[in-house]
């Protein structure tokens, strides 16, 4: 039977190795919403077989979905009694743009200042390396403790369009005790964090459209009415004077926070400065009657993500533009329906939009906002294994981001997911020069052994 202190022994002296295989998955340019990447994705999705072959899995399987492939993997322990862990990663990464404002190539993985920079090296490949990273530490030092199950999709980035269709279509081969979800992260390298909370997104593009063509400014100024000053008007109307979305019902289905969540809250290490330097923001704002953290991850939003309509080149043009378009999300809590969001949105345009103009709005696709019991056993034994490895309890947070996988797989599967993730924010994950904080990154494969084991119950 392996040992915990063999398996931890085994991480530390292979550290390198480890490094290697995470620097070669960087370099594989696997973005999943670039067409011209899908021979990429393909050698991705390869790449992540091989490795687990190498790593002593035999049972490796890639699925195909109408979008990119899902890596399947799984082995058994000798153990007829013992729990099985799910674990969750994927193998896209964001698009590099402006890729001008990369100091290195970001496909070409650099190490500096204890930093590895790449494209995916936090979000999620770093991740992804870690938990291969654990499980091959504890098979290569004896019998493992728990049964494993991999499973590595290629379209996170994009909303996961097609993973609710793969995980109703191989519900019984994803069977499973807990799944460990590592793509989230830590507040800093001091300070070990578990995610209980991530909130959903749903997102519309709305279209206004006022004469067939544009027109001088000069000449019907005036008489004809500007679809960019009716879509600015209209943004306007979707919050209050307190910054509270005003969509009819948008907030009904919200669950208050209990006073234990709150209390946990209160006891994460980020100030109003923190977030002020993180951002380069000269102050906050937000929904009126909500602390900071309160407002990052447990209550809902309305954000314009872009504007576009009539002349933006240089010099003037003096029109009144046919048409004007913003792109709008809205970040939901648990027990928001992405569908009644549709509706309360499409009522409020039609509430208060001029008949002076037509309109269309489109709905892509989002996901569900999640919450996880954070007495469940695994997000306990996950609890006490960041201690071990830290010195120091973790801290609970809900996330501001979303992951849709974790709410699917909470209602197709059955099952909770336990998040965590050793990526900071520093990484500037989805932005120039993303990067991985080597020594937190190293402490995290530790911590994952420790989770095994403990979830196995072995001591």
């Amino acid at each position: 039977m392996s040992t915990r202190t063999d398996a931890l022994d085994f991480i530390k002296h292979n550290y390198d190795f480890y490094l290697g295989i995470l620097q070669d998955f960087i370099k594989i340019p696997s973005i999943s919403t670039d067409s011209n990447q899908k021979q990429n994705m393909v050698e991705a999705a390869n790449f992540i077989k091989h490795i687990l072959n190498q790593f002593g899995i035999n049972d490796v399987q890639i699925l195909d979905t109408k979008g990119y492939p899902v890596v399947f993997a799984e082995k058994k322990s000798s153990n007829q009694n013992a729990l099985t862990v799910l674990i969750y990663g994927h193998y896209d990464v964001q698009p590099v743009d402006p890729i001008d404002l990369w100091q290195t190539d970001p496909f070409t993985p650099i190490i500096r200042d204890k930093r590895l920079f790449g494209r995916g090296s936090s979000d999620m490949k770093g991740q992804v390396v870690a938990s291969l990273a654990a499980y091959h530490a504890i098979n290569s030092t004896g019998e493992i403790p728990v049964n494993f199950k991999f499973i590595i999709e290629g379209e996170e980035e994009i909303g996961s369009p097609n993973l609710a269709n793969f995980l109703l279509e191989h519900k019984d081969l994803l069977k499973c005790d807990v799944i460990l979800n590592p793509d989230s992260g830590m507040i800093s390298p001091d300070s070990p964090t578990i995610v209980y909370g991530l909130r959903g997104l749903t997102y519309f593009e709305l279209n206004v459209f006022g004469p067939d063509h544009d027109l001088h400014s000069g000449s019907f100024g005036g008489v004809i009415h500007n679809p960019a000053i009716v879509l600015s008007e209209l943004i306007t109307k979707m919050h209050d004077q307190d910054w509270k979305v005003t969509l009819p019902g948008f907030y009904d289905d919200v669950i208050p926070l209990s006073d234990e969540e709150r209390e946990k809250l209160l006891k994460l290490p980020i100030t109003e400065d923190d977030l002020k330097r993180q951002t380069g923001a000269p102050a906050l704002w937000g929904e009126k009657g909500y602390s900071p953290i309160e407002r990052l991850g447990s209550r809902p939003t309305l954000d314009i993500n872009g504007m576009i309509s009539g002349f933006t080149g240089e010099g003037s043009k003096t029109i009144i533009p046919s048409s004007a378009m913003a792109k709008i999300s809205m970040r939901t809590v648990p027990n928001q329906d992405p569908e009644k969001i549709y509706r309360q949105l499409k009522k409020f345009i039609e509430d208060n939009i001029p008949h002076t103009v037509t309109w269309d709005l489109k709905q892509f696709a989002g996901g569900w906002a999640s919450i996880s019991d954070i007495h469940h056993p695994g997000v306990i034994a996950l609890t006490k294994a960041l201690k071990q490895e830290w010195g120091t309890d973790p801290l609970f947070k809900r996330e501001g981001g979303s992951i849709p996988v974790v709410a699917s797989m909470q209602r197709i599967l059955g099952q909770d997911s336990v998040l965590t993730g050793f990526g900071l924010p520093e990484d500037k994950i989805h932005s120039p020069n993303e990067s991985l904080h080597l020594p937190t990154w190293k402490k995290g494969m530790l911590s994952l052994v420790h989770f095994f084991f403990n979830y196995a119950g072995l001591e």
